[in-house]
Parts: structure tokens; C-alpha cells; sequence
């Protein structure tokens, strides 16, 4: 009898469902608008229907159901707890609410999470045992595997890795402060508020609250100097955060995703790479370090929740899942 897995995106503007093979070969993909502003009864009833849209008709049993969703939220209950872009998501049994529904197991991650565990079963750093993931977009996402298990803490709430505190004084500053696309964009504004010259205010055709992190990066690629030196320095403390991180993991991996490192790419990875290079204590923390683009696209998140399943919630030996998915 064959076998298949359910994977569901919940995103704040999508829902996303796929049904895959024990290979994580996606056989059939649906999707829909959230439309969280309807509340939380109407949003439940249009994911628990594309869950149905994608489960098999043939006599094919389901392993289980894997769901990749915002934080906060905690894998150990599949409890959502409080997700700024899901409205009226507050400590929702997601987890138990599927179980019900649909009598198999069910698997909740934290969306920075799954990213890492499917870059890891099948992406850029597949054969790797010691993975930091780290999304850089509208904030910093991070999702680790320690030994080829994911690291989620007491409560699942671990490898926070945006909110690493990097300045103390005058105020706190933490690391998504400084190098996320929202920081990047303060930091545009603000010079040319000084009265700095740049091109990125022509971007914008003179209106400043539209620049965004994907501003400074488009004139970041073409040679603007204010927009290259705002990427400069996120790069380099993007690379005080990664030395922090080295120094407490010890990674073989790093693996980057989300829109400002996809659209940035070297200009932000050198000044990484440099700050690593320098504050490091040791150089064996990176001479043999892997820096990796993503693999996977945007489909990152549906491979993640079936890798989800795969891996019991990311609680088994990553190595496992992996030869499980070459013997079928």
C-alpha cells in the first residue's frame, strides 16, 4: 500500500498544501488567501479544506500531517501562540484541532525551524549534521540542527538567533535590529534626511516612506555609495552575530534565505565574511565553514513540514530520515 505525507504553509497572506510521496516528491499542490481578517473560525474551516483538497482519494494511507507556521509558537503541543500577522491566532491547539480532524499524526514548526531541517533532508546543506539556517528578510529567522537533530529548547521556543543582543549600552540592540530589511531601510532614510545625496530617493520618487530594504538593495547593485555602505555595515554585524553563534555551535553550515541576503548576495556575505575572520578567536571556527545560499525556494516550507513527519517533529536523527527517503 502506498503511503503519502501532507505539508501545510500557513503564511499570513497564504495557505499552502501539498500532498508528497515518502520521497518528498510533491504529487499535488493547492493554495488560498489566509484571510486572517475574518477571524479564526473562518481561517480554520479554509485550512482544514486544503488539507481535504490534497488528502488521497485512492486508498493511499497518510503518514501524517506537517505544518509549517509563524512564531511564536510551541512543536511540543502544536500550539500557535501568538503570530503578529495571523489575526486572532492566540494559543490555538492547531496541533490537536488536525489530530481530531483527520485521525493521524500532526507535526507544528516554527517556519525558521522547518527551513532548516528541509535545507538539511534535501537542500544546500544535505550530509550536514551541525546546521544554523538563518533567514534575513523583514526580521532575522534562524532555525538550528545540533548533532543532526533540531535544537528547540524546553518549550521549542530556541535558536532565536535575531534577537542575539550585540550592544549593551546606551540601549539594547539586537541583531535583527540592525541588519534586517526594515533596519536597512531606517538607516536609507535617515541619511538622506541628513541631506546625503543617493539615488535611492529617486527611486522612491522623492517619498521617503517607501523605501524599503528592497531599495537600498536595488541601489546597492548598481554602485550607489550610501546604499553600498548601509549593506556594508549590516554585513558586518550580520558577521558579529554569526561569530557569536560559531563560537556557541561550532556549525559546518551556514545557510542563508529570505529576500535581503537572496537579493544582496556578496555584497552583504563579504563584510560577513570579514567580520567572522577577524572576531573569531580561532580560525578553525571558520576555515572549513560552509556559507550557503538556500536551495529550496520558495517551496522550503512545504518540503520542511513533510520533513516534519519524516523526522517525528525534527526530534529524530537527521541521517535517518534521509537514508529513510533513499530506500523507498
Amino acid at each position: 500500500m502506498s503511503e503519502a505525507i501532507i505539508a501545510v504553509d500557513l503564511g499570513g497572506t497564504r495557505i499552502r498544501a501539498a500532498r508528497l510521496n515518502q520521497r518528498l516528491d510533491i504529487v499535488t499542490r493547492e493554495e488560498t488567501l489566509t484571510e486572517t481578517e475574518r477571524g479564526l473560525d473562518y481561517t480554520l474551516e479554509r485550512f482544514k479544506a486544503m488539507v481535504q483538497a490534497v488528502w488521497p482519494t485512492d486508498g493511499t494511507t497518510v503518514t501524517g500531517i506537517g505544518v509549517s507556521s509563524p512564531g511564536p509558537l510551541n512543536p511540543m503541543t502544536g500550539v500557535i501562540v501568538a503570530p503578529p500577522n495571523l489575526r486572532g491566532w492566540h494559543n490555538v491547539p492547531l496541533g490537536d484541532i488536525l489530530r481530531e480532524t483527520f485521525g493521524v499524526p500532526v507535526y507544528v514548526g516554527n517556519d525558521a525551524n522547518v527551513a532548516a531541517l528541509a535545507e538539511t533532508v534535501m537542500g544546500a546543506a544535505q550530509g550536514c549534521r551541525h546546521v544554523i539556517y538563518i533567514t534575513v528578510s523583514t526580521g532575522i529567522g534562524s532555525g538550528m540542527l545540533i548533532d543532526g537533530k533540531m535544537l528547540l529548547g524546553k518549550n521549542g521556543l530556541g535558536a532565536e538567533a535575531g534577537h542575539i543582543i550585540i550592544q549593551a549600552t546606551p540601549e539594547q540592540v539586537r541583531l535583527e535590529l540592525e541588519t534586517a530589511g526594515p533596519a536597512l531601510a531606517l538607516k536609507a532614510k535617515s541619511r538622506i534626511e541628513a541631506g546625503e545625496q543617493t539615488m535611492m530617493k529617486e527611486l522612491v520618487n522623492g517619498d521617503l516612506s517607501q523605501i524599503t530594504g528592497a531599495t537600498v538593495g536595488k541601489a546597492a547593485n548598481v554602485g550607489d555609495r550610501i546604499a553600498l555602505e548601509i549593506v556594508r555595515e549590516a554585513g558586518r554585524i550580520l558577521g558579529l552575530g554569526m561569530v557569536s553563534l560559531l563560537h556557541l555551535f561550532n556549525p559546518e553550515i551556514l545557510v542563508f534565505g529570505g529576500g535581503v541576503s537572496d537579493n544582496l548576495g556578496e555584497l552583504l556575505f563579504a563584510p560577513m565574511r570579514d567580520s567572522i575572520q577577524k572576531y573569531c578567536i580561532d580560525d578553525s571556527y571558520w576555515r572549513d565553514l560552509r556559507i550557503e545560499s538556500a536551495a529550496l525556494g520558495e517551496n522550503v516550507s512545504i518540503f520542511g513540514a513533510a520533513a516534519l513527519v519524516v523526522t517525528k517533529g525534527g526530534l529524530t536523527d537527521v541521517n535517518e530520515a534521509i537514508s529513510h527517503l533513499k530506500m523507498d
